[in-house]
């Protein structure tokens, strides 16, 4: 199954998820949405910020392949089906973009 994940979504933590696929889920919500460096005693875990001022077609794609790397190494037990982008409409944000990723969880995950 599936699942769709939207860096543009503010969720608030639940530090005991009901399920371990809502756990994974909040595990690659919380990756998308940190900057890598910032994480005092893991500076690798994050996105890599460095390249977010470059053009748009080359910033989304450098996002893509450090997100899927992320995602290996922090949650493995999640498989990135696709990465999209989607244009912010909304004030002040205009300009600027989210990435929305398909996720299928790893069999052998309980629900």
């Amino acid at each position: 199954m599936s699942y769709l994940i939207t860096g543009a979504e503010i969720v608030e933590i639940d530090f005991a998820p009901a399920t371990e696929v809502e756990e994974i889920l909040q595990n690659i919500r919380t990756l998308i949405a940190t900057v890598k460096y910032s994480v005092p005693l893991d500076r690798a875990l994050g996105i890599e910020a460095s390249f977010l001022d470059r053009p748009a077609p080359d910033a989304m794609a450098r996002l893509k392949v450090h997100t899927v790397e992320q995602v290996r190494r922090y949650e493995p037990r999640a498989v990135i089906k696709k990465i999209e982008f989607r244009r912010n409409e909304e004030k002040g944000r205009e300009g600027t973009f989210y990435p929305v990723l398909s996720v299928d969880i790893a069999r052998g995950v309980i629900n």
